[in-house]
């Protein structure tokens, strides 16, 4: 599985969507959420990452960490990456495993929603920078998405590019003072701020990573 996941046309669209309904195994309800280790999971509700749900978050590192935490436990991760400055050495240092990890580049803002919605088919997690002007339509059609075939999405918010609709969860990260060696900066940890609806109402803040 990789990168032939992305349709080139529109009726690859559909054979794809096809062949997903038949090989996607069958979620129960005790099997809806990812459970999580580590500092993320301590910050996460239940820690857990409820599968069927939008996630929303402003950062590389972030993003990183719940690809790398899904991979972790065996399950497929992708990115669409709308400028092409994500990298697999950048994936790699936050532990993603990329033999489970996809990524698609430069891909069209009219063409976003239609390859979101196939990444969603056949990937547990998708990580989806958020492009200009997305409609509400499109954007309520990809939560109806995410949630029927039990993934997660996960909208990258960059500069003035916002989401329309509802998500379950926030996490915002915020840098902390620098790491020195040998008089070089190497790294500075992450504080991320987390809140949503229900068991998330409340936010809960704590040290993700360490940030490059």
């Amino acid at each position: 599985m990789g990168l032939a996941v992305l349709p080139r046309r529109d009726d690859a669209r559909g054979r794809l969507e096809e062949v997903a309904a038949q090989a996607r195994p069958l979620v129960l309800a005790r099997d809806r959420a990812i459970g999580l280790d580590g500092a993320l999971g301590e910050l996460l509700p239940g820690g857990a990452l409820a599968r069927g749900s939008v996630v929303r978050v402003d950062s590389d590192p972030v993003a990183c960490s719940l690809a790398a935490a899904v991979t972790a436990v065996g399950e497929w991760a992708a990115a669409v990456d709308l400028d092409g400055s994500s990298g697999a050495l950048a994936a790699a240092e936050a532990g993603v495993a990329l033999e489970r990890f996809a990524v698609v580049r430069r891909v069209p803002p009219a063409r976003w929603a239609t390859v979101v919605a196939a990444l969603l088919e056949g990937v547990t997690l998708v990580i989806a920078d958020v492009p200009r002007g997305v409609g509400l339509g499109d954007a309520r059609r990809l939560t109806a998405r995410a949630r029927e075939r039990a993934a997660v999405l996960v909208l990258h918010e960059r500069g003035d590019a916002s989401w329309p609709a509802s998500v379950a969860l926030t996490l915002r990260a915020s840098g902390g003072p620098w790491d020195l060696t040998a008089g070089y900066l190497v790294a500075r940890s992450l504080q991320v701020v987390v809140e949503g609806r229900g068991a998330a109402a409340r936010p809960v803040a704590g040290e993700l990573a360490r940030a490059v």
